[in-house]
C-alpha cells in the first residue's frame, strides 16, 4: 500500500543582522571617552566635556544604558533585537549628533565664559554619535519579530523524493 507523500516543511527563522548593534557600541564608547578631551578653549584654558556642560557627560552615560540594554536583548530576544529600543537609541544618538554639530556652530555660554573655539573633543564626539547613529539605523532595519520575514523550505525545494514513482 502506498501511502501519499506529504512535503516536509522547514522555517528558517530570520534573525537581525548584529553589524549595527556593534557599531552602536562603539559608537557609544567613543562618545564617552570624547567627554574627558577638551570641548571648549579659552586664550589661557580650556573645558572638558564635563566641565563645558552637563549635557555631554549625561549623554554618554545614556548611550552606555542604551548599548547595554540593546546587548542584552541581542542575547534574550526571539530575533536579537527590538525594534522600539533600537528606534529610541537611533533618536537619542541623532539628537546627540545634532547637538554635536550645534556646538561647533555657536558654543553654548560663550559670551559668559568667553570661549574661543571647539576643541578636539566636539569632534571625536561628533564621530561617536555618527557611528551611534548609524549602527543604531542599522540594526533597525533588520527583521524584528515579523513573521513574514520567515523563509518557508519544503522538500520540493531540495529534490527530496519519497521513492521511484511517488512525488
Amino acid at each position: 500500500m502506498t501511502t501519499a507523500h506529504e512535503p516536509r516543511v522547514a522555517i528558517e527563522r530570520v534573525r537581525a543582522n548584529l553589524a549595527g548593534l556593534y557599531t552602536t557600541v562603539v559608537g557609544v564608547l567613543i562618545f564617552n571617552v570624547a567627554v574627558f578631551f577638551e570641548w571648549a578653549t579659552t586664550d589661557n584654558d580650556g573645558f572638558s566635556g564635563y566641565e563645558a556642560d552637563s549635557l555631554w557627560p549625561y549623554t554618554a552615560y545614556l548611550g552606555l544604558g542604551f548599548a547595554a540594554a540593546l546587548l542584552y536583548a541581542a542575547r534574550r530576544a526571539y530575533r536579537r533585537q527590538h525594534r522600539g529600543l533600537t528606534l529610541t537609541s537611533m533618536a537619542v544618538g541623532l539628537a546627540t549628533t545634532l547637538q554635536c554639530i550645534a556646538w561647533l556652530i555657536d558654543i553654548p555660554g560663550a559670551a559668559e565664559r568667553e570661549t574661543g573655539d571647539p576643541a578636539v573633543g566636539v569632534w571625536i564626539g561628533l564621530l561617536g554619535a555618527l557611528l551611534w547613529t548609524i549602527g543604531s539605523a542599522l540594526l533597525a532595519k533588520e527583521p524584528e519579530g515579523d513573521p513574514e520575514h520567515d523563509r518557508v523550505h519544503t522538500d520540493r525545494d531540495s529534490g527530496y523524493r519519497a521513492g521511484p514513482g511517488v512525488s
